[in-house]
């Protein structure tokens, strides 16, 4: 179960944590693609001796992976910060959309149904407080010196993502969800369904004899940042026809080392 925000009140933390994986996906991609910093030097200019060289690789290693754990908390910890700063700061009618809001209120749907019109975008971008864009702006996400149209690129998809989420229907595959992401296997993170066979691609599928037809609303529960990350792997024709289960994907060395690090993220407490 995701741990429960103290600052968002209890009828709007079902959107909250949708707008936290929403945003946390832009964050995560960004992040994850930053160039590698360069191995440090060490003190000295000489490597000490262990008696053992295994040990010094092994130690080597745990030193390592404290410091990705530490680097993963700190990211963890941003991105709830973050993300409490800018649902917080949204107008009270977008923190508590829902499908039975939007399909009943006919200025929600105005107002709100993306592609998010240039006032309305503007209006929700000048709630965002100074705090955010500097906070974004320390992390690499935004450029120095950004203004408020570097920060509407940024958060223009978020904000609808979030809405597009917020207010869709339950879908038909409602009663296979799983508690976890299907990938990562994260047990407190929200997750979305994604066709194993993506609907775009149905029409050459069966045309070219790829697949059954049964086998074409083949779904799994993933989070928000591994449904991207799957996406980005391969166009949608060749995830169709050669990685078209969970476990033909879990199998990828990409996707293992991409699950390594995502795995690590944790949403704390607040």
């Amino acid at each position: 179960m995701a741990p429960q925000n103290s600052l968002i009140p209890a009828e709007e933390q079902s959107n909250y944590e949708t707008f936290r994986e929403c945003l946390s996906e832009p964050v995560l991609r960004i992040l994850a693609t930053a160039p590698e910093k360069p191995p440090r030097r060490r003190r000295g200019g000489k490597k000490k001796k262990c008696p053992v060289k295994g040990d010094a690789v092994r130690i080597g290693e745990e030193m390592e992976q404290e410091e990705d754990i530490n680097v993963a908390e700190d990211l963890g910890e941003f991105v709830d910060y973050l993300a409490t700063e800018l649902f917080a700061s949204l107008p009270q009618p977008i923190r508590n959309l829902s499908y039975t809001a939007f399909q009943s209120t006919p200025s929600l749907r105005e107002t709100y149904s993306p592609p998010l019109s240039p006032t309305t975008l503007d209006a929700l971008i000048a709630t965002i407080p100074h705090s955010a864009s500097d906070s974004l702006s320390s992390y690499g996400l935004l450029p120095p010196h950004s203004d408020t149209l570097d920060l509407a690129r940024l958060l223009s998809p978020v904000l609808e993502s979030y809405i597009t989420s917020a207010t869709a229907p339950p879908p038909i595959w409602s009663a296979t969800r799983t508690d976890f992401c299907e990938i990562c296997e994260r047990e407190w993170i929200p997750t979305t369904y994604h066709h194993l066979i993506p609907r775009s691609t149905h029409s050459k599928v069966l045309k070219r004899g790829w697949h059954n037809e049964e086998r074409l609303n083949s779904v799994a529960w993933l989070c928000r940042a591994c449904h991207s990350f799957v996406h980005r792997v391969e166009p949608n024709e060749e995830l169709a026809r050669n990685w078209y289960t969970v476990e033909l994907l879990r199998g990828r060395e990409d996707v293992q080392i991409w699950v390594k690090w995502v795995g690590r993220l944790r949403w704390k407490k607040r």
